[in-house]
């Protein structure tokens, strides 16, 4: 504020009021203020709308304006962010080698097919549905794999459908074993989200005679796919590990387990045993109580034809004496 000629001015402009303070001139001359502010800063180049966002937040309120500017950057933040997840990439070295589907996958390349059922797309797939009512007892286990696009860089596989299964405590499969041939448990597709992952909560598997302890996977390039086995973009399986199978099976009801564990390992069995399951091993966190969580990330390669999917030679052991994996 000046004096001109006896005058109280601002910024070459007469106060209205010349007994009161700039900021009390009233509503007409604050708006030519802000007006004139707009003018310097668009020859400045900083943009009159943003300084508008600013000048409008009531300055007897320093939260008003933190709040905008809290705005400001936590947009900025956010793109950051997008940006960031948009660029991620999942940490794996190599291809998941492609296994077989065993003699009981319910994909319908050998008899059942549990991937034509109406909602075969489930999370928790300890209970039959769709008809059947059964539920598979065990130690509660959550499995989360995580899918790695290997053509695309590593990229986190988006969209595309992964179907598990695995036997029961009994190790048994649903919709083969004979005494729960009418049962489709332990069967289910989850669609990977964002970050390549899916999760399934489910129960602990038993091993049975002449396999590791295992849990089969298929990988399709979306949830439309599912309906043909030859489709899948790649065929594996999970191995776990042999402390906490020991903890596991020494549990009521995996009894049988503790002698078929005692009779292979990870170099003995035919899937694993080609080089110990070094890529197929899951972690595993946990405790029989609580449950387990069993955690994998498998790279896929699309620019490579897929091999699993059959029977291993020679056999191998599986529920009622027949030959598979």
């Amino acid at each position: 504020m000046q004096v001109v000629d006896g005058k109280h001015t601002y910024q070459g402009r007469e106060l209205p009021r010349q007994d009161e303070e700039v900021v009390d001139q009233g509503l007409g001359f604050d708006i030519q203020t802000l007006v004139n502010r707009r003018s310097v800063l668009s020859a400045m180049g900083l943009g009159a709308a943003a300084f508008g966002l600013a000048a409008c937040a009531p300055t007897s309120s320093s939260g008003s304006s933190s709040s905008a500017s809290a705005t400001a950057t936590g947009s900025a933040t956010g793109s950051a962010t997008e940006s960031a997840s948009a660029d991620a990439t999942v940490d794996v070295d190599s291809e998941i080698p492609d296994e077989t589907a065993g003699p009981y996958p319910g994909d319908g390349s050998n008899g059942a097919d549990v991937l034509e059922e109406s909602g075969v797309v489930r999370s928790d797939i300890r209970s039959s549905f769709n008809g059947p009512t059964g539920t598979a007892e065990g130690v509660p286990m959550t499995l989360e794999l995580t899918i790695a696009d290997m053509a695309n860089g590593n990229a986190p596989m988006k969209g595309a459908a992964v179907y598990v299964w695995h036997c029961n405590r009994d190790g048994e499969y649903s919709m083969y074993s004979e005494s729960i041939a009418e049962e489709n448990y332990l069967r289910g597709v989850q669609i990977t989200d964002g970050q390549g992952k899916v999760t399934f909560t489910s129960i602990f598997p038993a091993t049975y005679s002449g396999r590791w302890p295992h849990i089969h996977f298929e990988v399709y390039p979306d949830e439309a796919s599912i309906t043909d086995s030859t489709n899948a973009i790649s065929t594996s399986q999970v191995a776990l590990p042999q402390d906490v199978c020991d903890t596991v099976y020494a549990t009521t009801g995996y009894e049988q387990s503790v002698t078929n564990l005692s009779q292979i390992t990870l170099d003995s069995d035919n899937v694993f045993g080609d080089d110990g399951g070094a890529s197929q091993l899951a972690t595993v966190t946990g405790n029989v109580s609580k449950g387990y969580k069993v955690a994998l990330t498998a790279g896929v390669d699309t620019g490579t034809e897929p091999t699993g999917g059959s029977m291993p030679a020679g056999g191998g052991g599986a529920p009622m004496g027949a030959p598979g994996a």
